[in-house]
């Protein structure tokens, strides 16, 4: 573990940052990527690559499977860029794809090299539990729940090397984020907090917990699994909005 590494994309804040801290803190090498640099200190190695950008994401990729040995891959990043059936734009359709799918998809082409020749490897797929269904998430659902289902094509071919791909569904997480679109007493936000049987939202180390265990020898024969991580709102009955 001590000279091997792991990436995690959008690293910079949230899910991504909480995974980050979690594994640094349980002996992993870990490499954060974002557009931006975090505001407080990286537990790890960070560059800065926008992942829409399929020409800079893919130089980055090349330099650094070469430089590093990559066994451990989270593709954390996401964009939403919600928009009704009718009001999508090209633009938006495109960035999504390109950030959510097409970013995870060069991330595990490049990093599987790697892990094939360590005949070892984790990959794990941040998608969310909008992939079940949403209004103005055609873009964004879509884009992730290809992303799951590219996970257990992934875990097909990749298992003969011994590599396993899941997937983290994750429901409403309160990252900063979040709160944006959903302060605090708002009635948006207790519309949501009702869904869920759990009663209340997850918390960013709710789904790196998840992830930690994924990466342990524990999770060794885990491979092509999609988890909820919810709190139960994903078998609610109340519509997702």
């Amino acid at each position: 573990m001590n000279d091997q590494f792991t990436l995690v994309t959008g690293a910079s804040k949230g899910i991504g940052r909480a995974c980050a801290e979690r594994l640094a803190g349980a002996g992993f090498n870990v490499i954060g990527l974002a557009r931006k640099l975090p505001s407080e200190e990286f537990p790890g190695e960070f560059y800065e690559v926008d992942v829409a950008d399929r020409e800079d994401l893919t130089a980055f990729l090349k330099w650094l499977t070469k430089e590093k040995p990559v066994v451990n891959l989270i593709n954390n990043v996401g964009l939403a860029g919600p928009e009704l059936l009718q009001d999508i734009t090209s633009e938006t359709l495109d960035r999504v794809i390109e950030t959510n799918l097409v970013s995870a998809i060069l991330c595990a082409k490049y990093c599987s090299g790697v892990m094939k020749e360590s005949r070892q490897g984790r990959i794990i797929n941040i998608s969310t539990e909008l992939i079940l269904g949403a209004p103005t998430r055609t873009a964004y659902g879509g884009a992730k729940a290809a992303l799951a289902s590219v996970s257990r094509t992934w875990a097909l071919e990749l298992a003969q090397f011994g590599i396993t791909v899941n997937t983290i569904a994750p429901g409403p997480v309160d990252t900063e984020f979040f709160l944006q679109n959903n302060p605090v007493g708002s009635d948006i936000r207790q519309q949501k907090l009702d869904r869920i049987p759990l009663g209340r939202f997850a918390t960013p180390a709710d789904i790196a917990n998840l992830a930690n265990f994924l990466m342990s020898p524990e999770a060794a024969y885990i491979t092509g699994q999609i988890f909820h991580i919810d709190g139960g709102s994903s078998i609610a009955s109340a519509p997702l909005f």
